[in-house]
């Protein structure tokens, strides 16, 4: 469907002569999936006035419904409230028993589930399907079963929520719901399977969303989030330069019209990949935007503090958060950075009693991805605790199911700590090896901090005193040595904290000491010189 020409088709039209109250609310419904939010909530009064005209009270409130929840879901509780109120007030004036009994239950429902009451919730949403059964209202049933499954998920019946979200989903993909009900219902799905860690069908129902956008031509809302869940799904397949590329994206569409609560959600994502690549100056711009927009920063922004050596601001940041964080679905991925600090900090005995926790979490969920995360963390513990035998056993757990889930930055990582273990045990070739491989999918991804890791614990100990090899300073060695990654100057100032106008005197001077004219060059002469 074009969107933009029937919003122009059907304004022209009202422009000549004004449009009855069902082209009206057809009008609306244009407006809004083209992103012009204040102009289609008073188009739908306008509409609410014409069927009260017409004396048909049904539609009336069915109009008053759709105000009411677009003013809330854009944060206008007040008047939001107001219409939902006006709305049942002539349901009940009217004492109609019709679908538009349902809809009226939903703001009721979602804040019982809100407010900490999913049972209470679960049983109004039954209410609100039963009611769409007994009027064969597709949308109301489609609204109904989702929210039955946000309810049953957050019960912590997650096997049993799943199975009413992908019956809601059903009669989404199958074209049985309005365009409007079909976008909401994509969204909230694929975030209530975000939040339980259900990363297949995330990324199965991200690319339906996706097709399903493809087809609304001059489609507004959806569009942003989708972009940013394709960009998450992207990164953990290591695809990073598209999922860099969908997250700006996300950005500016959400920018037009400014006001987007998806906004920081995508803010936070492109200051994740900024971090994962060691543009830390770009990483920290991001995260500070999506905190300002009610996006919170953590746990990004103390592991970021982490990679700038600010292990204090880090371990401040991150306790502060673990302590005002609750729910089995949040805590997760704020104690998957906590286990990173605390290991950094030394708090050997603080991160088990974390990695104790997500085990816990973990048994509720039928998550590869959770168990991946454990026993990542696990091995990681086992190996601060001077135990690295048993790290290996459980590095190799972590090993198996990030490989099976198809994510090379995470097995990467995994590998790097199982080179570590080795060196403690005392297997140098392995070490070897597992540096080797992680060193190729860290160069690979661009993971610049990652890879920096590599080449620490590659380089022999005690050696280099400066001058260096060809008289190069320690500060132009860190240069070159980033240089070999295929960082531009902009990323490797990012990543020592200083001006692109000093890498650029910084590289130069190499040049100029090393007689080379590329940095093709300088690549070749660092590896010949045993500087990376």
């Amino acid at each position: 469907m074009a969107w933009r020409d029937a919003y122009e088709q059907l304004s022209a039209a009202d422009q000549q002569s004004p449009l009855e109250a069902d082209d009206l609310d057809r009008m609306a419904r244009a407006t809004y999936l083209i992103g012009a939010i204040d102009e289609a909530t008073e188009t739908w009064e306008r509409a609410h006035h014409a069927f009260l005209e017409r004396g048909d009270a049904a539609s009336a409130v069915r109009c008053a419904f759709w105000i009411g929840l677009t003013l809330v879901l854009h944060g206008e509780h007040a008047r939001g409230g107001g219409w939902l109120a006006r709305a049942q007030h002539i349901l009940e004036d009217a004492a109609l028993d019709c679908a538009e009994q349902g809809y009226l239950r939903i703001p009721m429902a979602l804040q019982a589930l809100n407010s900490g009451d999913p049972e209470a919730a679960r049983r109004s949403f039954v209410e609100i399907t039963e009611i769409a059964d007994r009027f064969d209202d597709s949308d109301l049933r489609a609204f109904g079963r989702l929210g039955q499954g946000q309810a049953l998920v957050a019960q912590g019946l997650a096997a049993q929520g799943v199975v009413m979200l992908d019956e809601a989903m059903v009669a989404v993909t199958t074209g049985e719901v309005s365009p409007v009900t079909a976008g909401i219902v994509y969204c909230a799905v694929i975030l209530a399977c975000r939040a339980i860690f259900d990363l297949r069908r995330v990324q199965e129902w991200t690319a339906a969303l996706s097709r399903w956008c493809a087809t609304q031509q001059g489609l507004k809302p959806y569009r942003g989030q989708c972009l940013v869940h394709r960009s998450e799904s992207m990164q953990l397949r290591g695809e990073w330069a598209d999922a860099m590329d969908e997250a700006r994206q996300a950005c500016e569409h959400l920018s037009d019209p400014p006001g987007d609560p998806v906004m920081g959600m995508a803010l936070y994502q492109r200051a994740e990949l900024f971090r994962l690549r060691g543009a830390f100056s770009r990483a920290e711009s991001c995260y500070r935007e999506a905190n300002a927009l009610g996006h919170s920063a953590q746990p990004g922004l103390a592991l970021l503090r982490l990679a700038q050596d600010r292990l204090d601001d880090a371990a401040a940041a991150i306790r502060r958060t673990v302590g005002e964080t609750e729910g089995a679905q949040e805590r997760p991925r704020v104690l998957i950075g906590y286990v990173e600090i605390e290991l950094a900090a030394g708090a050997v005995e603080d991160a088990q009693v974390a990695v104790d926790e997500l085990d816990k979490i973990a048994a509720g969920f039928d998550s590869p991805y959770l168990r991946a995360v454990v026993a990542y963390a696990q091995g990681s513990v086992l190996l601060a605790a001077g135990e690295p035998e048993s790290a290996c056993v459980a590095l190799r757990r972590a090993w198996v199911a990030w490989h099976e889930i198809d994510a090379p930055y995470e097995t990467a990582r995994v590998r790097l700590q199982m080179a570590r273990a080795c060196r403690q045990i005392g297997d140098h070739d392995t070490a070897e090896m597992e540096l080797d491989a992680s060193r190729r999918v860290f160069e690979q991804l661009g993971a610049v901090p990652a890879l920096e890791q590599v080449r620490q614990l590659m380089r022999p100990a005690g050696r280099a005193s400066y001058p260096g090899p060809g008289g190069l300073t320690p500060r132009e060695v860190e240069v070159l040595r980033l240089v070999t990654t295929g960082a531009s100057n902009r990323e490797i100032a990012d990543r020592l904290v200083i001006s692109d106008k000093t890498v650029a005197r910084h590289v130069s001077n190499m040049f100029t000491k090393l007689g080379i004219s590329s940095r093709a060059a300088a690549t070749a002469y660092a590896y010949e010189h045993d500087l990376v």
